[in-house]
């Protein structure tokens, strides 16, 4: 594996490769993030990879959910993790530091909910994300087969993801689905593990890469690299080998993308 190949810095729409976009967490710029509204909004705008974060409730109905604690995203000191379906499917999560209460009927969506909202939109891919929290209180049996017992029927549209090596491997194992594993340190040793799980995708924060411009390491997977806000950041990273750009500013980089397509006619 070539993991040190300087490239050229030099960058164009009409000489780079324009990477995929993936909405992170759905349209979380403009909507309160992993919601039904912020996912709908960023497939409604045209982009064709979502993301989002699932964990189980107490009585093990995997949610569509970021953080375990509720402080942040519903602004109650709760842990989700102790808490039934039936008591989440209650709780608004408006995000209200961020929004201050600007949206008042945001619930915590099921995974099955959210799958129902992808069918209807033919060729969109949902990246689903299995939270560390959750395997490690209900063990990563228990937690990857629940997750994947919902996404089984949409084999063809979903890729089970997560920082555990362990939990990706099962999904793939248990149900055939594609995975990918998201590095938290890019490094030697994150590469013998890629090398040896051999995922359809690594994901990687942008800010966990080399500073010095090098390709991102070949294989037989794809690249998505997140937290990625500018359209200059999202074609340099193009240029070292990455395939997938996710991000919470769906609606500007969007904008960007259709920008570069029409300049290449």
């Amino acid at each position: 594996m070539d993991r040190t190949a300087p490239v050229n810095t030099r960058m164009s729409p009409l000489s780079t490769k324009i990477p995929k976009l993936i909405a992170h967490r759905g349209n979380a710029a403009e909507f309160p993030e992993n919601s039904l509204p912020g996912l709908r909004s960023a497939l409604e705008l045209g982009i064709t990879h979502v993301e989002f974060d699932v964990h189980l409730s107490a009585d093990r109905v995997p949610i569509v959910l970021h953080d375990a604690n509720l402080a942040r995203t519903a602004g109650i000191d709760r842990d989700a993790l102790e808490m039934t379906w039936a008591e989440l499917s209650q709780i608004i999560v408006n995000e209200p530091a961020r929004f201050q209460g600007r949206y008042e009927d945001v619930g915590v969506p099921s995974l099955s909910r959210v799958m129902d909202l992808l069918t209807g939109f033919a060729g969109a891919t949902a990246f689903v994300e299995i939270k560390r929290a959750s395997l490690r209180k209900f063990g990563t049996d228990t937690v990857v087969r629940s997750v994947c017992d919902i996404l089984k029927p949409f084999a063809a549209r979903v890729v089970v993801i997560s920082f555990d090596l362990a939990a990706v491997d099962l999904a793939r194992r248990y149900a055939g689905l594609r995975i990918g594993w998201v590095v938290s340190d890019y490094n030697s040793l994150s590469a013998l593990k890629a090398e040896a799980l051999t995922p359809d995708f690594l994901f990687v924060d942008h800010e966990k890469l080399p500073p010095d411009g090098s390709r991102v390491w070949r294989g037989p997977w794809q690249w998505a690299v997140y937290e990625v806000t500018r359209g200059e950041q999202a074609l340099a990273l193009a240029n070292r080998g990455v395939h997938f750009i996710e991000t919470m500013e769906v609606r500007s980089m969007l904008r960007q993308v259709r920008h570069w397509q029409a300049q290449r006619g």
